[in-house]
């Protein structure tokens, strides 16, 4: 019943339905009033031409004259009928225009009103947006500022915050900025001529190996525990010179370096090396980070290599054959350390590796010599034979990495002479040609270096000044490129020699014999004392006494 009803129930009609209604009902009634017009004329003429022959001439003619008449009112009504429907149709398509002009600006409104709602969001997000990424700009620039406060870059800090906008009105970095500024005002000016200088050879990591007397040499294991250090002597001490307050610089924090017109620089003591009244500089380096094939089966790490996140790290084969990758030596050990510890070393500081060449380098054999098979060592032949597969180029590939990855970290490179040569006494020709072996199979990995550490802990000279005209040794090695050196000197916390053309530096030690001879009262000066606590750090199972006769 009900859907009868909505049936029957009439759906209003829009205005342009109605009107087309009209329009075709007029049409209609148009059409119907020209048929019958066309049904009366045809019946009048039909009666003339039926009665032409019986009505008189006048009557005829009177009856023309009527039809006449009446055909004219048919046409003017017709005509009449013709201009209402006209006018009916020009007002419905008048009306129709009308209606289509409305809804034209009635719809272009909407959509205008639409698309101005749709800019006004769009600006309005894009507003958002902006203020979240200065926003977020903001902080990350504080969040950096306050890292660079942490390794004393005060003024890296400071001028970070600076570069953002309003900086000088919003009051977070309003803030920042004075904070750094004071902290910043407090530090003192360190003296750069007192500054120390340690340094490492590669760690032993299993001691139970390194001193093992059932495989190794009485000279071989008194070499080892004379030189090395062990992972647990290393963390105690890096731990220890931490919380004393010393903090890691590199060897040319110490002066300022004035490039010359003709190419050359000169060298000025640094002013400004600014840190906090309770801290104090000092420079770390590493000695034949080499693994040479005399390490093997020692307890050493076997190689360097860059892990899946781009750091350095040691390859390290334990007794039983398990090979793993860690933080088994000096550079990855102290990476992680300072990585946790930034504020132990200023401006992201970090060591100094002094290369040898003789047997490759980070445990890669990439001297020549295992790319051409002559004038081999035994050893050397030995381990050539062991790997038949060996592929020198890839061995200068993956030993680049490793150099450039430890740049990345903050470390820097030193010559350590090609083949560990003692240059005391050495004549310039010797020196030239171990020289030109260094640059050719080191250089061409760890790059270019103006640093160079000696050998056995030699000098070219004296602890006096340096001279070109009389010293043809320095001579040469300054026409290398060299500006830095240094040698070994553990009668004192510090040797510095800081003039024009060159610095130096005295580096003291931290291994077994140094210890050893602190911690049983045999040196004349603890050197360690300010560093560390040598009782605490002196490893247990080292062989003890502990004497200089052997080799590494």
């Amino acid at each position: 019943m009900e859907e009868k009803k909505r049936k029957k129930r009439k759906r209003r009609l829009t205005p342009e339905e109605a009107e087309r209604r009209r329009a075709a009902r007029a049409a209609r009634e148009l059409r119907q009033a020209d048929r019958e017009n066309q049904q009366i004329t045809g019946e009048v003429r039909q009666s003339v031409r039926g009665s032409q022959g019986e009505v008189p001439d006048e009557q005829r003619e009177a009856e023309e004259r009527r039809i006449k008449n009446k055909e004219r009112s048919v046409r003017r009504a017709r005509k009449e009928k013709h201009q209402q429907i006209l006018i009916r149709a020009l007002g419905l398509v008048a009306v129709l225009m009308v209606l289509t002009v409305i809804i034209f600006f009635v719809v272009n409104d909407h959509v205008h009103d639409r698309q101005e709602q749709e800019a006004y969001k769009a600006q309005k997000e894009a507003e958002i947006a902006a203020e979240e990424a200065a926003l977020a700009a903001r902080r990350a620039s504080i969040a950096e500022a306050e890292k660079l406060a942490v390794i004393y870059d005060y003024d890296g800090a400071i001028a970070l915050l600076q570069s953002q906008e309003n900086y000088d009105t919003d009051n977070d970095l309003i803030n920042a900025i004075a904070q750094y500024t004071a902290e910043k005002s407090a530090l003192e000016a360190k003296d750069v001529t007192t500054v120390p200088h340690i340094f490492y050879h590669s760690l032993i990591v299993d001691p139970a190996r390194a001193f093992d007397s059932s495989k190794w040499a009485a000279d071989e294991i008194a070499g080892i525990n004379a030189w090395m250090t062990t992972v647990e002597e290393f963390d105690k001490i890096t731990q220890q010179m931490y919380d004393n307050g010393w903090v890691l610089i590199r060897m040319r924090d110490l002066v300022v370096e004035t490039k010359n017109e003709d190419g050359t620089v000169t060298f000025s003591q640094n002013k400004n090396l600014l840190l906090p009244a309770d801290k104090h500089p000092f420079v770390l380096s590493i000695d034949d980070w080499s693994y040479y094939h005399s390490y093997d089966g020692k307890g050493y790490g076997d190689k360097a290599v860059v892990d899946e996140n781009g750091k350095v790290k040691i390859q390290y084969t334990d007794a039983d054959g398990n090979v793993s990758v860690g933080d088994y030596d000096v550079l990855p050990r102290l990476n992680t350390f300072l990585e946790a510890h930034p504020d132990g070393a200023y401006k992201g500081a970090r060591g100094m590796a002094a290369m040898t060449g003789y047997n490759g380098v980070f445990g890669y054999r990439t001297d020549v010599a295992y790319k051409t098979g002559e004038r081999l060592g035994k050893d050397q032949a030995a381990w050539l034979e062991a790997h038949p597969d060996f592929d020198w180029d890839k061995e200068v590939a993956e030993a680049t990495k490793v150099a450039e990855a430890a740049k990345a970290s903050g470390w820097e490179f030193a010559c350590h002479t090609w083949g560990h040569l003692s240059v005391t006494g050495k004549s310039v020709d010797t020196l030239s040609t171990d020289q030109q072996k260094w640059q050719n199979t080191v250089a061409n990995i760890t790059g270019k270096t103006d640093t160079i550490i000696f050998a056995h802990g030699n000098d070219i000279g004296t602890w006096r000044d340096y001279d070109a005209s009389t010293n043809d040794v320095y001579a040469y090695f300054k026409s290398m490129g060299y500006n830095f050196y240094a040698n070994v000197d553990a009668s004192n916390q510090y040797w510095v020699q800081i003039r024009k053309d060159y610095v130096r530096q005295g580096r003291i030690d931290c291994d077994g014999l140094q210890m050893w001879r602190a911690k049983a009262g045999e040196a004349k000066t603890n050197v360690f004392e300010e560093f560390f606590d040598v009782n605490d750090v002196f490893d247990s199972r080292r062989p003890t006494p502990v004497s200089a006769t052997g080799k590494a």
